[in-house]
């Protein structure tokens, strides 16, 4: 198990290793109002949601970490049901190479990890109901009338249970994010007040594990729940999730990051204003700002769909060599946005990608300009 973690000194560290990319703008150090310290992260950041759970996939995305470790990208992204806690031992691997032969310190990287699904262990086991009857309900990790949807859970009793696992997954003693994954999930099966009530058991648990060392902080990592309109069913007002945060945690908690899609086919962080305070309504990316929360967007390139086919206009305002960079540009370059995650399940791919960030982002002014009706 590797003890440490993500510190000021060691991003900046790792940042400087990479001059031109440095000096091109691809590292950020934003600011945490809500506790804890600013750290230098890359613009992109590695996803590893997408893959077969088999032996083939896990070498090339070992592979895919290490080479992006070595180009300039320090976010790294996993949950733990990602190809049945596969991911996260991938990432394992790839630290403790890099880190073995002395090309790595630990406080230079920050892995992010999220619970929330029910996962299985490498692969799919012939009964499934029976693993998660033997593995969690007769222990008591879990109480199946806290699950939504058959499939989602964030008890404390659960959410323990999987930052064990993650951590010996990872082979990290902490974990510097940690994200519950979805909660909007659960606002299928229950009321909004059993959800809040939900949403704050999860968060004591969270600053507990910030007292005991397992994590350095936490989130939450959304789908829906931040671009949908107000009165939605699986609607999350992030004010009142940091006024949850609050009580949880009082003024010095550790909520300090969210994690939506933002793309060029969905925006909304931007575009739609539908967070309210104080009868005033903004973006997604605005309350953010106002909190002093890290944005983190994933999806840059919508599963491959960006990659090709983009209206002439967005390469004339963004200026870049293809669909797939000009994506990615869009992403990491909007105010507000601190790291654009991107699926890179092989080497191949890291390289390809890491070229958008040899170019400056856009802009705000030039931005801007991709919002306006043509």
């Amino acid at each position: 198990m590797l003890a440490g973690f993500a510190t000021i000194e060691g991003t900046a560290r790792y940042r400087d290793r990479f001059p031109q990319l440095r000096d091109a703008g691809h590292f950020r150090r934003p600011e945490c109002t809500s506790g804890g310290g600013q750290l230098w992260l890359s613009s992109i950041g590695l996803g590893t949601y997408l893959g077969e759970p088999d032996d083939v996939t896990d070498s090339a995305y070992t592979e895919a970490i290490v080479t992006a470790l070595r180009s300039g990208i320090n976010v790294l992204d996993t949950a733990i049901n990602y190809r049945h806690q596969r991911s996260e031992r991938n990432i394992g691997a790839a630290l403790r190479q890099l880190i073995d032969a002395g090309e790595l310190q630990r406080d230079e990287v920050l892995v992010c990890t999220k619970a929330g699904y029910l996962s299985f262990d490498g692969s799919m086991p012939a009964d499934p109901r029976g693993y998660f009857r033997c593995e969690y309900v007769e222990p008591g990790i879990l109480d199946p009338q806290q699950l939504a949807g058959g499939m989602h859970c964030m008890t404390p009793r659960f959410l323990e249970n999987q930052i064990e696992r993650s951590c010996h997954n990872l082979g990290l003693h902490t974990i510097d994010l940690f994200y519950v994954h979805n909660p909007e999930s659960q606002l299928a099966d229950v009321p909004h007040d059993v959800f809040r009530r939900r949403l704050k058991d999860a968060f004591i648990t969270l600053e507990r594990a910030v007292k005991e060392g397992k994590i350095r902080c936490y989130g939450v990592a959304t789908w829906n729940a931040f671009r949908v309109a107000e009165g939605t069913r699986d609607y999350i007002n992030l004010f009142e999730a940091a006024d949850i945060a609050r009580e949880a945690g009082g003024d010095h908690h550790h909520f300090q990051f969210v994690q939506l899609p933002f793309n060029l086919a969905m925006p909304e962080g931007y575009g739609l204003a539908n967070q309210t305070h104080a009868k005033e309504k903004m973006s997604v990316l605005t309350a953010a700002s106002r909190l002093g929360i890290v944005v983190m967007g994933s999806a840059t390139l919508h599963q491959g769909q960006l990659t090709h086919g983009l209206p002439d206009f967005i390469g004339k305002i963004l200026g870049m060599k293809n669909d797939a960079e000009n994506a990615i540009q869009f992403s990491r370059s909007a105010p507000g946005v601190t790291t654009a995650l991107i699926g890179m399940g092989h080497k191949e791919h890291v390289v390809a990608n890491l070229q958008a960030t040899f170019v400056p982002p856009a802009t705000p002014e030039e931005w801007v300009k991709l919002f306006i009706q043509r």
